[in-house]
């Protein structure tokens, strides 16, 4: 069975609280998720003064100000956090990862022993990040949202090119709006990404609740990438377009039933139908007394269960043969 890789996107919702960043944990390992991500940055290196924010952040934030950086400062994880994130990420049994928005981010978590990279689609265009993850030489998860194919192609191409394996290249279609209407989804996109590029595909997902990340599972991905918080109510500019931890619960639970229920492909009988063959499958028996020397016809003949008798596959076989003796209405017909 496929192990769809789940991870629960913690990013900045832990509002710049350790304390609340390690309840974040444990309610991801609780969930049963195999990942929790944060996000690793200093804002004044990822952002200028004049960046405003995005429209999804002003309106979550309430802030008239609009600045990304007063709003990014806030909500910087600190090394020592880092390093009280991981540990209780080991204590709990989940995997920890950070996605880094910045190169000196890139080696601040090098130094964690971090092993996989996750890049975010704001960083595709990036040609130094790019090329500094890609000579980690390790697995990365590439997020496309905001992405033309041509984007994509350009990033993937970096990536190869600089030392990322593409065994090791996973890319996440993904939608960046929060939350993200249905129709703009376009999951069937992740078939067009697996075919452009011959890598795995999953999906990052932005929308409100958990039955678009589910299909995503029906469709192929092999990582979902969900933003999770402790509570939507609390200010931030994620925590709307997030679950809230009995949500996220249900939604691997959800995940790991379509794990089970896509198969092998293989299309046969399985064990726990095989014992109701007999009760919902028919057997042709006698519409009426038939007597010893009658021809089998479509007068007195018909299809009934159980069947454990002549299968009514062999219907036109039976047609004008004779009765070899006598048989009573609803008895099986044997040749």
């Amino acid at each position: 069975m496929n192990h769809t890789l789940i991870i629960a996107e913690a990013g900045v919702n832990h509002n710049g609280s350790l304390e609340m960043a390690l309840e974040l944990v444990d309610k991801a390992a609780e969930a049963g998720a195999d990942i929790v991500k944060f996000q690793t940055f200093q804002a004044s290196r990822l952002v200028s003064r004049n960046a405003r924010q995005a429209e999804y952040q002003r309106r979550n934030m309430g802030d008239e100000e609009g600045s990304q950086l007063s709003m990014l400062q806030r909500l910087e994880l600190s090394p020592s956090d880092h390093l009280a994130i991981i540990a209780r990420c080991k204590e709990r049994g989940i995997r920890f990862l950070s996605t880094p928005f910045d190169l000196e981010s890139i080696e601040v978590l090098s130094t964690l022993g971090l092993s996989l990279w996750k890049i975010p689609s704001g960083e595709v265009t990036d040609y130094p990040f790019l090329v500094r993850i890609a000579r980690t030489g390790d697995p990365v998860i590439l997020s496309t949202g905001m992405c033309t194919m041509s984007d994509v192609e350009a990033a993937v191409r970096i990536l190869l090119e600089n030392g990322t394996p593409r065994k090791d290249l996973v890319i996440l279609h993904c939608n960046t709006e929060y939350p993200t209407p249905f129709s703009d989804v376009n999951l069937r996109a992740m078939g067009a990404l697996r075919e452009k590029f011959g890598v795995e595909v999953g999906y990052s997902d932005h929308t409100a609740g958990i039955e678009v990340p589910i299909a995503a599972v029906a469709l192929g991905a092999s990582v979902i990438e969900k933003h999770f918080t402790l509570d939507r109510t609390l200010p931030g500019p994620d925590h709307k377009a997030s679950l809230e931890p009995r949500e996220l619960k249900a939604m691997v639970t959800a995940i790991r039933n379509v794990e089970k229920a896509l198969g092998d492909g293989k299309k046969c009988v399985s064990l726990s139908e095989a014992k109701n063959i007999t009760a919902a499958r028919k057997s042709i028996v006698a519409a009426c007394p038939i007597h010893k020397g009658e021809l089998f016809t479509e007068q007195n003949l018909t299809v009934k269960r159980p069947g454990t008798g002549l299968s009514p596959m062999c219907w036109p076989d039976v047609l004008g043969k004779v009765a070899s003796r006598d048989f009573m209405e609803d008895e099986m017909i044997s040749l």
